[in-house]
């Protein structure tokens, strides 16, 4: 038989210890893994399982075209990629215009700036024809303080937005999503 040590922790509790330790090694806030979004040449990376959705979307006031969504919430932010397929080269500038101020109507800031350059980040898209960053504050649907980081960007007829939504936002974070972005 034997006598528990006072300050003594049981072999059970330190085995139970160690495997909750191990369990949250295998599950950090950013399990990045790549997306090959299908119908696309892009390639990104995000940092959660992303969900799907596609919805018609008149991106630059014509006909609507078929918008293709990723996204994801990890560690209080929203990351989103999506792209769609215009099917004429003379859509694009609008599309993308569109796109940049549909990006600052999402958090409640004037369209009419999707054109400050102060609201611009040097972008690159490795594969891109053109890439345009966007970073804004405003508020979510509740009022609280909302960051967002976007880059719009195309390459033929497709029109590409990835963007992260938060209250707050890491560089080094941020810095892995933006640079995982290709169009090989």
């Amino acid at each position: 038989m034997s006598v528990p040590v006072p300050g003594a922790t049981p072999r059970w509790s330190l085995l139970a210890l160690c495997a909750l330790s191990l369990l949250g090694a295998c599950n950090p806030t950013f399990n990045w893994r790549e997306l090959r979004p299908e119908g696309s040449p892009l390639q990104a990376l995000m940092p959660c399982k992303p969900e799907s959705a596609t919805r018609p979307v008149p991106l630059d006031g014509r006909a609507p075209v078929e918008l293709h969504m990723h996204s994801c919430d990890t560690g209080g932010l929203t990351f989103a990629v999506a792209w769609a397929e215009l099917g004429e080269a003379s859509r694009v500038s609008g599309a993308l215009t569109g796109w940049r101020r549909a990006s600052l109507a999402a958090v409640r800031l004037d369209p009419a700036r999707g054109d400050d350059p102060t609201l611009r980040w040097n972008a690159v898209v490795p594969g891109a024809a053109q890439a345009q960053g966007l970073t804004a504050q405003g508020s979510d649907h509740q009022g609280r303080g909302v960051q967002v980081r976007a880059v719009h960007f195309a390459r033929g007829t497709q029109v590409f937005q990835a963007a992260v939504y938060g209250p707050r936002m890491s560089d080094e974070v941020t810095a892995t999503f933006f640079e995982g972005l290709k169009l090989p």
